[in-house]
């Protein structure tokens, strides 16, 4: 490998998450400032978080109901 064109690796990175988790990894970087982490990611924890813009939730779970419906209209046939 050559020398000095890769950054410094920091072994302990600090990780704080906005719901208050902190934890350590190996980044680049000294230390993160994170919105969602594995403690409070749906995903994970299987809650619902919606975070809304412009109704677009609403409007995935029209297209999502109008889908189901017409595959069961096509089942039935």
């Amino acid at each position: 490998m050559r020398k000095d064109i890769h950054p410094k690796y920091y072994p302990k990175a600090k990780v704080h998450c906005a719901c208050g988790n902190n934890f350590e990894i190996g980044s680049t970087r000294e230390s993160i400032e994170t919105e969602i982490c594995f403690k409070c990611h749906p995903f994970y924890t299987g809650k619902e978080k919606i975070i809304d813009t412009a109704g677009r939730v609403e409007k995935f779970k029209k297209r999502l109901a109008k889908k189901t419906e017409i595959k069961k209209k096509k089942n039935k046939t």
